[in-house]
C-alpha cells in the first residue's frame, strides 16, 4: 500500500471516512479488503465474512454518524473492516492474540462497538432495545444491525423481528445474505431467499418500484402510502407468495448487491428518511476479493495462516501429529453408527467443524445439520429419543449455554437417551471468552439425571461414546473434550466398556493425591513422572466422571491423604473440583483441598498454553501447587 497515495491510511475514524468524496469510497473498499488480507495471512483469524462485507461497512460509517449512531455486528467476525475504520487499525495485528484485540466486537474496546457480539443472531433483539431506549429519551439515532453468516436461521432472530414489528421503532435490519455460515445454509430460509434472489421478474420490476417510491414518497402522506400498497402488492403477485418479512411489519427492500458501495451508500442515505422497521436484503459473496476464498469458502473461513499470493494454507502440524479430538470424535462415530443403526448424528451449523461430516459423507439419511438453531437441536434429538433413536448431539460448549432449558426440560426432566458431544470444552483459544467453554461441567453436573463426563485422552473418548451408545446405559450423557490435538497417536483401538462413573487410578503415590477430570490429566501425569525421579510419590485419579463421581474412591482418597489437589479445565465454581469438596463435606472428611481450574472471570484471548498458565493449571502451575502443598506440610511437621 502507498502511504502517501493511500485512502485507508489516513482514516483514522469514520469522521475521516465521511470527509471523502462519495467516489473515493470504491478505493477505500480497495484498500480496506487487501488490509484485512495483509494481515489476516500472517495472524490467524477468522476471514472470509469480513471480506464478503467490506463495502457494507464502508457505506455504513460514511451514511450514519457513528458511534452516535448504532451498528450491531451480528456474528461479530464480520467486523475485522470495522475496527480498522474505527481507531484499531495500527493495532489490528494484535486482533485475537493475548492482550490484543478481541477478535469481536467488544464495549470496553471501542466506543464504536455498540455491543459485544459472539455468539450469532443477538442483533435484532439488542437493535430493538437500543431503539426504544432512544424513543423514549428522545433521540433522533439511527439503529442498525447486520445479520448474516447463517444468523438469520436462529430463533433469537426471529423473536426479535417479530417483537419488533409491533414496536414501531426506527430500526434498520440488513441481511447480509452470503448463503453460508462456516458450511453453506440449510433449511427453507435458505430456499426462501434463492427464490428471492433469483426471481429474474421481480428484480426487473424492484428497481422500478424503489424508484418510483422515491418520487411519490416526495408528493406527501397519502402518495407514500399508495405507493407502499403497491409496492407490497407488486412484491407478493410476483413471488408468488407473501414476503417473509413483511408479514413481521418490516418493510423490506432488496436484493441489492452488497459489493456496490456507491448504490448501497445511496440507498442507506434513503433509508434514513423512512421510519419504523425496515430490512435491507444485501447478497454478498463470503471471501469476496481473494478467489481461493470464494472457492472455498468454509476452509477459507478461518483458514490460519495462508500465502496471500497464492492462497495456499501454511500448515503449523507436523508430519507425524497426532489427530485433533474432533477428528477422533467424527471417525468414531461413523463406527458405531455402522454398528448400531439406531444411532443418528445432529450439529448445529458445524458439521465440518465438529467433523460430524465424516459420517454425513457415507450417512446423509441420519446426519442433520439444523442450522444455527442450539434449541432445536437439542428438542429434535429428544424427539429422536424418544422414538427410540440414539441421538448423538454434538455442540460446542459455549453454545450449548443457548439450549440450557431444553437440556433440562425436554431431555433430563423426561430422561431421555441423548448423547451431548461438548465439542470445544474449556479454554479453546483466540476467539476468547465468547467462546471459552467454561461452564458445562459446572451446569450439566448440577441436572438431574445427568450423566457428565470428560475423557483424558483420545482412547478414552472413543470408548466413552460406545459405552453411551449400549442400550442399558439410558440416561442422557454428556461428554466433553477440548479444542485441539489429542496425545494418542495409537487411538483406533478395539472398543471397551466404560463403568459409568467409576475413575480410572493412573498412578498410586503416598505423599499427596491429584484428581483430574479430562484432558489436563495428561499435564498431571507428566508432572507426577517428572516428581517421581526426586521420590515425590503423587497418587493420580483420572475421575472421568464429574456426575455420578466416583465415592468409593473419594472415600479411600480422603481416608489416605490430608493432602488433595483438584484439576479440571472449567470454571471453578460448581464445577469438579466443587463437586470433591461437597463430597467431602457431606461425609465429614477434613483435608486442604486445593482446586485448580479457571478463576472466577471472562478470560480473553490467547493461545491455550498462555491462557492454561494465565490460570495456573498448566504443568508448571500443577508442579508448583504440588511442591507448595508438599511443603507446608513439611513446616507442620517440624513445628510438631
Amino acid at each position: 500500500m502507498n502511504t502517501k497515495e493511500s485512502l485507508l491510511l489516513k482514516i483514522t475514524t469514520p469522521e475521516d471516512l465521511r470527509k471523502l468524496d462519495p467516489a473515493d469510497l470504491v478505493k477505500v473498499s480497495e484498500e480496506l479488503r487487501q488490509y484485512i488480507i495483509d494481515i489476516v495471512c500472517n495472524n490467524p483469524g477468522h476471514f472470509g465474512a469480513s471480506l464478503g462485507v467490506v463495502e457494507l461497512t464502508v457505506a455504513l460509517h460514511y451514511v450514519f454518524k457513528t458511534p452516535y449512531d448504532k451498528i450491531i455486528w451480528d456474528v461479530g467476525h464480520q467486523a475485522y473492516g470495522h475496527k480498522i475504520l474505527t481507531g484499531r487499525r495500527e493495532r489490528f495485528s494484535t486482533n485475537r492474540k493475548y492482550k490484543g484485540l478481541s477478535g469481536f466486537p467488544k464495549m470496553i474496546e471501542s466506543e464504536y462497538d455498540a455491543f459485544g457480539t459472539g455468539h450469532s443472531s443477538t442483533s435484532i433483539s439488542a437493535a430493538l432495545g437500543m431503539a426504544v431506549a432512544s424513543k423514549h429519551k428522545g433521540e433522533k439515532r439511527h439503529v442498525v444491525a447486520v445479520i448474516g453468516d447463517g444468523a438469520m436461521t436462529a430463533g433469537e432472530a426471529f423473536e426479535g423481528m417479530n417483537n419488533a414489528g409491533i414496536a414501531k421503532s426506527d430500526l434498520l435490519v440488513i441481511l447480509n445474505d452470503n448463503n453460508i455460515a462456516i458450511d453453506p445454509n440449510v433449511g427453507a430460509l435458505k430456499e426462501y431467499l434463492i427464490d428471492i434472489t433469483t426471481s429474474r421478474t421481480y428484480n426487473r420490476f424492484k428497481d422500478k418500484i424503489w424508484n418510483m417510491l422515491g418520487i411519490v414518497g416526495k408528493l406527501g402522506p397519502d402518495a407514500r402510502t399508495l405507493a407502499a400498497q403497491l409496492e407490497s402488492g407488486f412484491k407478493s403477485t410476483i413471488l408468488d407468495r407473501s414476503n417473509l418479512f413483511e408479514s413481521m411489519n418490516f418493510r423490506y427492500f432488496g436484493p441489492i448487491d452488497g459489493h456496490d458501495v456507491l448504490h448501497l451508500a445511496e440507498v442507506l442515505e434513503d433509508l434514513k428518511r423512512i421510519p419504523g422497521p425496515k430490512l435491507l436484503h444485501c447478497v454478498t459473496v463470503k471471501g469476496k476479493g481473494f478467489k481461493q476464498a470464494e472457492e472455498n469458502q468454509t476452509t477459507f473461513h478461518a483458514p490460519g495462516k495462508f500465502d496471500k499470493e497464492t492462497g495456499e494454507i501454511i500448515s503449523t502440524a507436523s508430519v507425524d501429529s497426532t489427530p485433533a479430538y474432533q477428528e477422533v470424535f467424527g471417525k468414531t462415530l461413523l463406527e458405531l453408527a455402522r454398528m448400531n443403526d439406531k444411532i443418528m448424528g445432529i450439529t448445529p451449523a458445524m458439521p465440518t467443524g465438529s467433523s460430524l461430516c465424516i459420517m454425513m459423507k457415507e450417512m446423509p439419511g441420519r446426519t442433520f445439520d439444523v442450522g444455527i438453531a442450539e434449541q432445536h437441536a437439542v428438542t429434535f434429538s429428544a424427539g429422536l429419543a424418544t422414538q427410540g433413536m440414539i441421538p448423538f448431539c454434538n455442540i460446542y460448549s459455549s453454545f450449548i449455554q443457548r439450549a440450557y432449558d431444553q437440556v433440562i426440560h425436554d431431555v433430563a426432566l423426561q430422561k431421555l437417551h441423548v448423547v451431548f458431544c461438548i465439542d470445544r470444552g474449556g479454554l479453546v483459544g483466540g476467539d476468547g471468552a465468547t467462546h471459552h467453554g467454561f461452564f458445562d461441567i459446572a451446569f450439566m453436573r448440577s441436572v438431574p439425571n445427568m450423566i457428565v463426563s470428560a475423557p483424558m485422552d483420545a482412547v478414552e473418548l472413543r470408548n466413552m461414546m460406545y459405552t453411551a451408545q449400549l442400550e442399558k446405559n439410558n440416561n442422557p450423557i454428556s461428554i466433553r473434550y477440548p479444542r485441539g490435538r489429542c496425545l494418542t497417536p495409537d487411538w483406533q483401538k478395539p472398543f471397551c466398556e466404560i463403568e459409568i462413573g467409576k475413575a480410572r487410578l493412573i498412578v498410586e503415590g503416598n505423599d499427596i493425591a491429584v484428581l483430574s477430570i479430562g484432558n489436563p490429566g495428561n499435564d498431571v501425569a507428566v508432572v507426577v513422572r517428572k516428581l517421581a525421579e526426586e521420590s515425590i510419590s503423587v497418587t493420580h485419579w483420572d475421575m472421568r466422571f464429574a456426575a455420578p463421581i466416583d465415592k468409593e474412591t473419594l472415600h479411600s482418597v480422603f481416608r489416605k491423604f490430608r493432602k488433595i489437589i483438584t484439576v479440571e479445565d472449567g470454571i471453578l465454581k460448581g464445577g469438579f473440583g466443587s463437586a470433591v469438596i461437597e463430597f467431602m463435606c457431606d461425609n465429614l472428611y477434613s483435608a486442604e483441598v486445593k482446586r485448580m481450574g479457571i478463576p472466577d472471570y471472562f478470560v480473553e484471548q490467547g493461545t491455550q498454553e498462555e491462557l492454561y498458565r494465565e490460570c495456573g493449571f498448566d504443568a508448571d502451575g500443577i508442579e508448583k501447587a504440588i511442591r507448595e502443598m508438599l511443603l507446608s506440610e513439611e513446616k507442620i511437621k517440624d513445628k510438631r
